[in-house]
């Protein structure tokens, strides 16, 4: 199976419309990858919390079967845990995560 982590950290909106969630929103639907994930990392937990459209930006690429978490840490930190969990947003320990992709065979990406 060909799987793929997006690890998307930019707190930059056109990283996260022209690139993160453009290129996450197809990659399943055109079979580009059999399995995805989207982990929001650090300043785009922020972006992401205060910008409507790109939460309906992430809910298309949720809906489209990504499936999507965020460092439990970072979210803390920004106080915006339970808005994300609520958009299906999983807080998780990324470290781990993402580690466990690294040593794995998932493919990684970062933004």
């Amino acid at each position: 199976m060909d799987k793929l982590l997006i690890v998307w950290s930019s707190g930059e909106i056109e990283v996260a419309k022209k690139l993160v969630l453009l290129y996450g929103s197809v990659i399943l639907p055109r079979g580009y990858w059999d399995e995805a994930h989207l982990m929001v990392w650090g300043p785009s937990a922020k972006l992401l919390a205060e910008n409507t459209e790109l939460q309906e930006m992430v809910a298309k690429v949720i809906d489209s079967g990504v499936k999507a978490s965020v460092c439990v840490v970072c979210s803390e930190d920004y106080g915006v845990t339970e808005q994300l969990r609520a958009m299906g947003i999983e807080p998780v320990h990324t470290g781990e995560l993402l580690t466990q992709a690294l040593k794995s065979d998932w493919k990684v990406v970062t933004f």
